[in-house]
């Protein structure tokens, strides 16, 4: 039976996005003021815009490693304070995220309550930016300001539209700065991550394939094999929850790394891992097995029209 959406206004899904865009952005604008973090990680590609408009050195630091396309993103906020740009990217990612999440109902604003959500505005993110580009193509090339979790999402959420932005944004950077994709493969050996599905039992991951006509099961395992650093970056994961019930249970256990951590120190990026494999990966794995067949959504090789 053919399941009635109920209809959404536009004008309030406009105040809800906007009332979470900017409670966000305030919020992440005082914790970096409090913690004196500047920027925190936007702050990077801020930097990286600076060095691309000069014409300077792109990678002098090892700390560096965003591609020229992150750069691109980051040149609104060059004159901007350092604490203000980072509150006004993460409350523009959050809020074009909560305005996309809103298309068929407000159940999955519960995304904004998980911990990799709050571990991201800790440092001013870009989950929150690149799962908003799976619901408007035109904002695709996001997911190439930090590939290693914008890939998985470019692949389950192409587009014609998606993929022409993409290219036009590569080609573009590659005018400004022909080289920078040999000067940025340079700064892979500096990134210290972990692969979840070589993570202990983050083999089982690959179970998710037995539902391989479900695109939330090819966002899961093509995540589970890319490098992550910390727990902000499986914010990704919560495009996978549809239903209210798969959105309150994931977020629920999400919170047991944020316990975990604040009562432990983490010295390395396998026992981050492993977190990230027991309370994000395997629950997110119960919600595609679990799903019933007849609600499995598209391939995830199905290009759009749109």
């Amino acid at each position: 039976m053919l399941q009635l959406i109920p209809e959404v206004s536009m004008r309030l899904r406009i105040y809800v996005s906007c009332a979470i865009g900017t409670a966000s952005g305030l919020i992440c604008w005082f914790l970096m003021v409090r913690f004196q973090q500047g920027a925190a990680d936007f702050g990077w590609a801020i930097r990286l815009a600076q060095s691309v408009v000069a014409r300077g050195p792109l990678y002098q630091s090892p700390l560096q490693q965003y591609p020229v396309t992150a750069a691109l993103f980051g040149m609104p906020f060059i004159l901007m304070r350092p604490e203000i740009a980072a509150g006004a990217f993460y409350g523009i990612s959050s809020g074009l995220l909560a305005f996309g999440l809103t298309r068929d109902g407000y159940r999955r604003l519960l995304i904004f309550l998980a911990y990799p959500y709050w571990a991201g505005i800790l440092t001013a993110q870009w989950a929150p930016l690149i799962m908003a580009s799976s619901f408007f193509p035109l904002l695709l090339p996001a997911t190439m300001a930090k590939p290693q979790i914008g890939l998985p999402v470019a692949l389950t959420h192409l587009s014609r539209r998606g993929v022409l932005a993409c290219v036009a944004v590569l080609v573009f950077s590659m005018c400004l700065m022909p080289l920078w994709p040999l000067q940025w493969v340079g700064a892979f050996k500096n990134y210290t991550h972990f692969i979840p599905l070589l993570v202990g039992p983050g083999f089982l991951i690959l179970l998710t394939l037995w539902r391989y006509r479900d695109r939330d099961a090819w966002l899961l395992v093509l995540m589970a094999i890319m490098p992550q650093r910390w727990f902000y970056d499986e914010l990704i994961l919560w495009l996978i929850p549809k239903t209210r019930r798969e959105v309150i249970w994931t977020v629920f256990l999400s919170w047991g790394a944020g316990i975990w951590r604040w009562y432990h120190a983490l010295h390395t990026s396998n026992q981050v891992g492993w977190l990230a494999v027991l309370f994000f990966y395997l629950p997110m794995m119960a919600v595609v097995l679990a799903r019933n067949r007849s609600r499995v959504p598209s391939p995830a090789y199905a290009v759009s029209k749109v």
